[in-house]
């Protein structure tokens, strides 16, 4: 088996992300996520691949949200950064048989569904711990423009454009990650890359229905000689992927 496991690098993810997350996470996805979710004072969530609670800090006190991660000391954060009765965290594989017998009405996939190599498995938990028309949102980084060592930005001088390099996308790719380039024996990390379709078909095959598909862009703002052509590829290039699908049966 390989190091896949987000435990070595635990106490780094920790420290950059803290309580609310990273920029990408504040501004993008974890309001964009909320607004998907349609949570209400009767709401309950199913929160797969945690990590160390992000989500559950960002939900009205009222929600009643159970988080599961493979990671044990990003569990061990989530239980010290939150202290909600309502919230519990159990350590566990989110492809296997969950330690869990609730039912949810919404359940959540943020930003870990592409760092697993069988994210069917991770779909098929959903639907099992839903309730009929139950919501399930999946965000991702997007699969067309953001792939690991398959995509690029390149300048085109003479049009004064940024543009995306995409070397491949169809195919599934194994991806190595390593955490500090240049550095000997580095920590690896794994992420997996599917085509948007296949996403579609597993949801499919596990009785979802996809309700909307999102692609969500950054808000910077260049400044400098490159600034307009750099806003430009920025808007017109999406950072994630975001799915909100329904349990149908």
């Amino acid at each position: 088996m390989k190091n896949t496991s987000w435990e070595p690098i635990s106490t780094e993810y920790d420290k950059k992300l803290k309580d609310r997350g990273d920029w990408a996470h504040t501004n993008i996805v974890i309001p964009n996520t909320i607004k998907l979710l349609s949570l209400t004072s009767k709401s309950s969530l199913l929160d797969l691949g945690c990590g160390q609670g992000i989500l559950a800090r960002s939900i009205p006190n009222t929600i009643v949200y159970i988080g599961i991660d493979i990671a044990p000391s990003l569990i061990a954060f989530a239980n010290n950064r939150d202290q909600n009765n309502h919230h519990q965290y159990y350590t566990s594989d989110i492809t296997k048989q969950l330690p869990i017998q609730s039912s949810f009405t919404h359940a959540a996939c943020i930003l870990t569904l592409d760092n697993i190599k069988n994210p069917i498995d991770v779909i098929h938990q959903a639907y099992l711990h839903l309730q009929t028309n139950g919501i399930f949102v999946i965000v991702i980084n997007h699969p067309c423009f953001r792939i690991p060592r398959q995509s690029s930005w390149g300048i085109d001088v003479q049009n004064k454009l940024q543009y995306r390099r995409i070397n491949r996308y169809l195919s599934p790719i194994e991806i190595p990650i390593t955490m500090h380039p240049g550095m000997t024996n580095s920590l690896v990390t794994w992420t997996y890359h599917f085509p948007i379709s296949m996403y579609s078909a597993w949801l499919k095959e596990n009785g979802f229905v996809i309700n909307i598909m999102e692609e969500w862009t950054s808000d910077k703002d260049s400044v400098g000689r490159a600034a307009k052509m750099e806003n430009r590829a920025r808007s017109e290039f999406p950072l994630f992927l975001a799915i909100k699908a329904i349990k149908s049966k």
